[in-house]
């Protein structure tokens, strides 16, 4: 697995559905981001009661389902960071990454935590509530990571593993769980 591209948002008011949202999921490519303990440093994390923190500091998102989703939303402008993750990565498979798995990525050591359970937000993203239920009936879930040694991380960056723990869950055997 390779980091195709690092990806920060800022904070952003956003009127959807008749409500005013705050929110930091549009993020966007830049060069390089410092995977800090919580969250990667100067990203916007709105709501820390489901983003950010020690089990949820990263989130990394499959370019390999890039093109699943393109097929659904052709119309929408496409960049990394649409599904507001902070690592773009090539080759990612949620149904390889067991829970508590450790990787060395750039400067930063991350372990899998968990799969990200999509919110209103996403469908915002997308411009279309669908997109909640949709995300929901497909395991392209992504996976957040916690943040074991902070550090810097840029494209081209790649992830080695250093110890696997495959008696755990994977995250798609953990996201369907949560589908309940």
């Amino acid at each position: 697995m390779k980091v195709v591209a690092t990806n920060l948002g800022t904070r952003k008011t956003v009127e959807w559905k008749g409500k005013t949202l705050e929110t930091g999921i549009f993020k966007s490519p830049v060069n390089n981001i410092y995977l800090g303990l919580e969250d990667p440093v100067n990203d916007a994390v709105v709501d820390r009661r489901y983003h950010g923190g020690v089990n949820k500091a990263v989130y990394a998102y499959g370019v390999n389902h890039y093109a699943y989703w393109k097929e659904h939303y052709p119309d929408l402008e496409w960049d990394y960071g649409m599904f507001g993750e902070n690592l773009s990565i090539d080759n990612f498979d949620e149904t390889k990454l067991h829970i508590g798995a450790t990787y060395s990525i750039g400067e930063a050591i991350i372990e899998v935590s968990e799969p990200r359970e999509p919110c209103v937000k996403l469908g915002m993203r997308f411009n279309n509530a669908k997109m909640v239920k949709q995300f929901w009936n497909t395991n392209k879930c992504g996976a957040y990571f916690k943040v074991l040694k902070a550090g810097l991380v840029k494209a081209g960056d790649q992830l080695h593993l250093l110890e696997d723990n495959n008696t755990a869950l994977t995250i798609a055997e953990d996201y369907e769980k949560r589908k309940g």
